[in-house]
Formats: structure tokens, C-alpha cells, sequence
């Protein structure tokens, strides 16, 4: 929803020790060199077809988790560290993650919350997913 969340998250996806996949949006590369504060060069893979990406990686053995309220949905704090190579998948703030895309979940994860607020901006939703799945929590 706001440019500015991608720099967060490249900047987590650093400091885990992970990379940052994006679509090849116009407003994208714009929004990264804004919101980067990262003194060196960052792993970005741009991905033209965001769902035949994610389909194509899950057909080579990555797991797909997807932030996301859903019934079989498991805690954070239950979400195992990753033992293989994990993609970890983002909505939109307000609307989640797109239909198609979740039929390519192999696991979604929710973020439980005390407040009344329905989500976490997505950057802080993300960095406390790859924490997690980097094993760091």
C-alpha cells in the first residue's frame, strides 16, 4: 500500500539473511531506492507474473508460507524456523493475499493480536515472519 514498506522489508530481508522478490511494477524500483538504507547491494529478484513465479517456485520443492487469517492458519509463535528454502508471501494491507495466490500456500501463518486493529502494516508483519522463519525468535 505505501512504497516506503518495501525498504523495510529489504532492509529485514537483510538482515536475515534472505532476498527480496517483487513484481515489476513501475512505481517499484522507485519506491526501493527511497525507502533502502542500505549502504551496499541488495538481493532483489524482480518477477515479471507474480502467481506463475510462486507456482514455478513451489514446483521446485520451495515451501510457501503466506501471512494471512485463515482457518488452518498457525500461530507465529508455533511457525517453525524454515529447514529448506521458504518463501514467505505478503498482502495487501487491506485485502490480504489475492485468492489465486493463496490456493498456492503450502502453510499460512497469522500474527495474533490483544488490539482492535485487523492487521499489522505489512512491512512489520513481514520483518516478524522472516525473524521467525530465519529462526532469530
Amino acid at each position: 500500500m505505501h512504497g516506503a514498506n518495501l525498504g523495510t522489508l529489504l532492509r529485514t530481508c537483510d538482515a536475515v539473511g534472505a532476498c527480496l522478490a517483487v513484481p515489476r511494477f513501475r512505481w517499484v524500483p522507485e519506491a526501493l531506492e527511497k525507502g533502502n538504507t542500505l549502504r551496499h547491494p541488495s538481493c532483489v529478484h524482480w518477477v515479471n507474473d507474480p502467481l506463475e513465479w510462486l507456482a514455478r517456485q513451489r514446483e521446485d520443492g520451495t515451501r510457501v508460507v503466506g501471512v494471512e487469517l485463515a482457518d488452518e492458519a498457525v500461530r507465529l509463535a508455533d511457525l517453525p524456523a524454515a529447514r529448506q528454502r521458504t518463501v514467505a508471501v505478503l498482502g495487501h494491507e487491506q485485502y490480504g493475499i489475492p485468492p489465486d495466490a493463496l490456493d498456492l500456500l503450502d502453510q499460512a501463518v497469522e500474527i495474533p493480536m490483544v488490539g482492535t486493529g485487523h492487521s499489522l502494516n505489512v512491512a512489520v508483519a513481514g520483518s516478524l515472519v522472516l525473524y521467525k522463519l530465519a529462526g532469530l525468535l
